[in-house]
């Protein structure tokens, strides 16, 4: 019980930090609806699932090299900087005529790496886990594989269910949101992926330890 209580309160500290996989599960569930929220979530959780299973491993030293972390940094940010530019650029345009009848359906597939990709780019939340990874094996002694998957299950069912309820709010607001709303919500989304990329590339050694 213990084990699960730990869990769930790192599940809830790592779902409220705000950074860019809180606005794309906000943006997505306003624009095209709940359930694509929950696939844009679902994507996210699996890039948890996997940087836990890697950390885990012991590929810890390898990951906290130098050098690899600036190649992290750099290669994360270029990407989540096309990404908001494309939010901005591009989808905002296509949104001054957006009409929610008629909007384009999406795959689970697309949505879920949508979700993958963007949680996956971020150096934070891999080095997050790390540290999770070195908390749980030495200060909260789950030395035992079984008590470790415990834990970090907890942690990612905790996340994911929290990102859902995010969701479900944000597709609760869809009914009000207006055209304009919508465009500014992506433009609002590319803004912050442009930011969290800038500072990625701009100062790589920012990255914790």
């Amino acid at each position: 019980m213990e084990i699960i209580l730990n869990g769930i309160v790192s599940g809830i500290v790592l779902a409220f930090l705000i950074g860019p996989v809180f606005f794309t599960i906000i943006q997505t569930s306003i624009e095209r609806g709940f359930v694509s929220g929950v696939f844009v979530a679902l994507g996210v959780s699996f890039s948890d699932a996997l940087y836990i299973f890697v950390s885990y491993l012991g590929l810890v030293q390898f990951m906290q090299a130098e050098n690899f972390r600036h190649y992290l940094a750099y290669g994360g940010g270029i990407v989540l900087l096309l990404f908001g530019l494309y939010y901005l650029l591009v989808k905002s345009k296509k949104l001054a005529h957006y009409d929610p009848r008629k909007i384009e359906a999406r795959s689970w597939i697309r949505l879920a790496a949508k979700g993958f990709i963007i949680n996956g780019l971020s150096p934070m939340v891999l080095f997050f886990w790390i540290a999770t990874v070195g908390v749980a094996t030495t200060q909260l002694g789950y030395n035992t594989n079984q008590e470790a998957f415990i834990f970090f299950t907890t942690i990612v069912c905790t996340v994911f269910t929290t990102d859902v309820i995010k969701a479900k709010l944000a597709d609760k607001l869809r009914l009000l949101m207006t055209p304009s709303v919508i465009r500014v919500m992506n433009i609002v989304l590319g803004i912050v992926l442009v930011i969290f990329a800038g500072r990625l590339i701009l100062f790589p050694d920012n990255i914790p330890h």
